[in-house]
């Protein structure tokens, strides 16, 4: 009687195809930092430029108001962005600390994991650099014009077409789906805008 040979396991290779998958998340930190820092720049200083304006008609105090407030909002979003990041840097690290004391983490992987967090400082300048960029659009875009009309009408189609480009990139760099994203951040921007210019246009006339 011949003997039986033992069936060899099936490679898993051979019977499970293994599919890349890009894990998205990976990339919030700096996303979040880098694209959202620009885009609230953008619609910070757009709307305060706007808001002023519907007050003031002279080319100076816009100017000046927009400036001031690129200033102002790069120094906050990056202070602010540094305690943010530095507070979760600090729960993870007393949380990698707890897990090597408890033995549920060796030396080596507890390494591996503080290279992995996040760099306080690296993500406040990203978010005060990225601020500072999306500000300069609208002032950019009124620098050089005089009349009061032209300006804000210059100012509204800057800020629209920048607001889709920012839209689609953070869709792209995110996986999400561009129409969806840029229509959302576009309503969001021109709501912004016409909220602060109708607040602050009874302050004009009184």
């Amino acid at each position: 009687m011949a003997a039986v040979r033992p069936r060899e396991p099936a490679s898993p290779s051979s019977d499970i195809d293994i599919e890349f998958v890009f894990d998205y998340s990976k990339r919030g930190q700096w996303l979040r930092a880098a694209v959202l820092g620009a885009n609230d720049g953008l619609i910070s200083i757009a709307a305060l430029m706007m808001g002023v304006g519907s007050v003031r008609k002279d080319f100076i105090t816009m100017i000046l108001t927009g400036v001031a407030g690129l200033i102002a909002g790069a120094c906050s979003m990056g202070i602010g962005e540094f305690v943010s990041v530095y507070s979760q840097y600090d729960l993870e690290m007393e949380q990698i600390k707890r897990d090597v004391e408890s033995r549920n983490c060796s030396e080596r992987d507890a390494e591996v994991r503080k290279k992995g967090l996040p760099s306080p400082l690296q993500a406040a300048v990203a978010s005060a650099l990225s601020f500072s960029m999306g500000a300069m659009v609208p002032l950019l875009g009124a620098a050089f014009i005089k009349n009061y009309g032209l300006r804000l009408g210059v100012v509204i189609i800057v800020v629209t077409l920048a607001l889709l480009g920012f839209g689609a990139l953070g869709a792209v760099l995110g996986g999400s789906p561009i129409v969806k994203s840029c229509l959302r951040v576009l309503m969001g921007g021109w709501l912004a805008m016409a909220i602060t210019f109708g607040l602050t246009k009874p302050f004009g006339s009184a």
